[in-house]
């Protein structure tokens, strides 16, 4: 089992920053990628960056240049950062783990809002 708790959403005035934070637990080491997804109302949920562990980074077109996706393995958690963020970001943000041997990502923390006004 791997556990996914995400923090550091709330609400943000376009053109600022904020920094999301993902807890990973339980069995790590069976895990090969992380990933931010993105769910707005009435849209279907988007990768926004994905990440996997030896370093390669994927994110999508419309956060290229505004998405920093990282982690610290010391604390076992994994960031997303954004700048210059648009009222179109809006939306729950969901934190993922792949495990090996499988395609997709099939852990899911329970999401962090994030609310970007003007």
């Amino acid at each position: 089992q791997v556990q996914l708790v995400e923090s550091g959403g709330g609400l943000v005035q376009a053109g600022g920053s904020l920094r999301l934070s993902c807890v990973v637990s339980g069995s790590i080491n069976s895990i090969n990628a992380r990933a931010w997804y993105r769910q707005a109302p009435g849209k279907q949920r988007e990768l926004v960056a994905a990440t996997g562990n030896g370093g390669s980074t994927t994110y999508t077109e419309a956060m290229k240049g505004r998405a920093t996706i990282s982690g610290d393995n010391a604390k076992n958690t994994v960031y997303l950062e954004m700048n210059n963020l648009k009222p179109e970001d809006t939306g729950v943000y969901y934190c993922a783990a792949k495990r090996w041997g499988y395609s997709g990502y099939d852990y899911w923390g329970p999401g962090t809002q994030v609310t970007v006004s003007s």
